[in-house]
């Protein structure tokens, strides 16, 4: 808190004085003084990848909540923030999607923050009956018991037909949705008839065998639904530049007495739609970058700090985007413990990072970046004799001739 002095009024004592002096008094403000600009962070762990920690149900929300204690905007995306029934409000996180999170660093797009958006939801015409009252009981209840601004719903006019598997060559999770359209035509429904703008979409997946997920909920398979998931919530922000994210309908499993903690937020409800309506309701809009978003006060892709990603998952757009700015590129850290299905490292694009063991130390790194501390100078013998342009050496140091 910062010290603030005043002046205090005369006191009636000091008025037959000739030269009465004011007193001087001091308060405390609850005001910090800034020197600096805010820190920011931007969090990414691929979906659909197989991921170590984030591949799963939330299971990288514990990362997220402890990013945010150290820094003082942390930029991720549903991926990492959805934890189906489960969530965590984080006032200075920003729920991003992925495509916009893409755009966002590659300088097409600004994130401008907001207080509340109004959130449309759309449920896939294929969905049945008491499933579909399943998610409206949901949107209801975030409505009455979070104050959430869900304005309205609407049914595609035909089902989606969403298919789904996992790309040969890639290993990752992905698929597509057959009618395309009927979801474009749902969201311009809300978007122009309710003045949405935010749009939580809820599609009918197929049932699975339970030998297809068993992996998964064991905590060591690929999360199947996940790629078409990005795929349907990368159309609506394409076409709409409004945030999106996606929520699966699909029958209860079986329950399994033999249940990984990183896939359990599943199991626990009819639904996955809790989170994302959470973090819908106050995503940041994504604006067009022109001379209206720099008025407007939004996040640049020139603000970032640092970004934090799996080792192996380098060859992303966003990744590639900040790596490669040239007007200012900021630290990118790959933690080795958060290993994935693919082979994306940064020897591999050139790219110039540094590497960590596991998010610990990562965590430990932005908070050595953010407090202006060379990270290496917190290791043993990792600060060497200072270099120089000279060839000659005196006392173990080289000096200009």
């Amino acid at each position: 808190m910062a010290l603030t002095l005043t002046l205090s009024s005369l006191s009636p004592s000091l008025t037959r004085r000739s030269n009465p002096k004011p007193t001087l008094s001091c308060s405390l403000s609850s005001q910090p003084f800034k020197c600096k600009r805010e820190y920011t962070t931007v969090m990414i762990v691929p979906t659909g990848i197989a991921a170590a920690i984030g591949g799963y149900a939330g299971d990288a929300l514990p990362v997220a909540r402890a990013l945010s204690s150290v820094v003082d905007c942390l930029i991720s995306h549903p991926n990492v923030l959805n934890a189906a029934m489960l969530y965590w409000p984080m006032p200075n996180a920003l729920y991003v999607e992925g495509y916009a999170l893409d755009r966002f660093a590659e300088g097409s797009w600004a994130l401008q923050p907001v207080h509340q958006n109004r959130v449309g939801l759309v449920l896939d015409a294929g969905i049945e009956e008491e499933l579909r009252v399943r998610q409206l009981q949901v949107a209801d209840a975030a409505r009455a018991s979070l104050g959430l601004p869900v304005m309205e719903y609407t049914v595609t006019d035909t089902s989606l037909k969403v298919e789904k598997w996992v790309d040969p060559k890639t290993g990752q999770s992905t698929g597509r949705i057959k009618h395309p359209d009927s979801l474009s035509r749902a969201v311009n429904t809300l978007v122009k008839r309710s003045k949405v703008n935010a749009i939580a979409v809820v599609g009918r997946f197929p049932d699975d065998e339970i030998d297809d997920v068993d992996d998964y909920r064991q905590g060591m398979g690929i999360d199947l639904l996940a790629g078409v998931e990005a795929v349907i919530s990368h159309q609506v922000v394409k076409e709409f530049q409004i945030p999106c994210a996606h929520a699966p309908a699909m029958s209860p499993l079986p329950m399994s007495l033999s249940l990984s903690p990183k896939s359990a937020a599943e199991e626990i409800g009819y639904t996955f739609l809790p989170c994302v309506l959470a973090g819908l309701s106050n995503a940041p809009q994504y604006l067009a970058m022109d001379s209206k978003s720099l008025e407007k006060g939004c996040i640049l892709a020139n603000d970032v700090d640092s970004v934090i990603l799996p080792k192996d998952a380098c060859g992303g757009d966003a990744c590639l985007a900040f790596a490669r700015n040239k007007s200012k590129k900021p630290l990118i850290i790959t933690v080795e413990e958060n290993e994935t299905v693919l082979d994306d490292t940064a020897d591999k694009f050139g790219l110039e990072v540094l590497h960590v063991s596991n998010y610990w130390e990562a965590i430990g790194v932005i908070a050595a970046h953010k407090a202006g501390i060379d990270p290496f100078s917190l290791r043993r013998d990792k600060i060497l004799n200072i270099g120089c342009s000279s060839f000659k050496a005196v006392n173990g140091h080289t000096i200009p001739r």
